[in-house]
């Protein structure tokens, strides 16, 4: 391996330079048994933020007209609290947020297919922290989903 090489494997990565060494990871949501393109697959990122944007969104919005009539810290207070809630109902009955179906987006469970309302509530409440969402494995989903034992698949 020349310089050029070793820079490149560093730059581009640590599952890049696995890959170029022969490792096979396979496609998103091949260890959770979900196929890779289509109805049931894993949602891409891209999805998922414009839903997470959505919903945000909405929630503002229902806050600064409803709520607080006009903008400030308490708008986007109450704003988290109607994410929160809108989260846990419309996920926990549904399997999905009016964002979510805008974007053609469903949270389904590992074991049953349909969310639990307290797994809806776990998983809801770690989205609101924001941390756990940030962290992702190799399948791309949150560790809210991980820990939730979720996966938001397209419809």
């Amino acid at each position: 391996m020349d310089k050029r090489q070793a820079i490149g494997s560093w730059l581009s990565g640590p599952r890049a330079a696995a890959e170029d060494a022969g490792v096979d990871f396979g496609y998103r949501g091949r260890q959770l048994g979900l196929p890779e393109e289509g109805p049931g697959s894993i949602a891409r990122p891209g999805r998922r933020l414009g839903a997470l944007a959505v919903d945000w969104g909405l929630c503002v919005l229902i806050a600064y007209g409803l709520i607080t009539d006009g903008y400030g810290q308490a708008t986007s207070n109450w704003a988290l609290l109607l994410f929160f809630i809108m989260g846990v109902l419309t996920v926990g009955t549904v399997g999905f947020t009016p964002g979510k179906r805008l974007f053609g987006l469903r949270v389904v469970s590992l074991d049953t297919g349909t969310v639990n309302p307290l797994r809806a509530l776990l998983r809801t409440a770690l989205l609101c922290v924001a941390v756990p969402a940030l962290i992702w494995d190799r399948d791309g989903r949150g560790l809210h989903d991980r820990l939730a034992r979720t996966v938001e698949v397209r419809i």
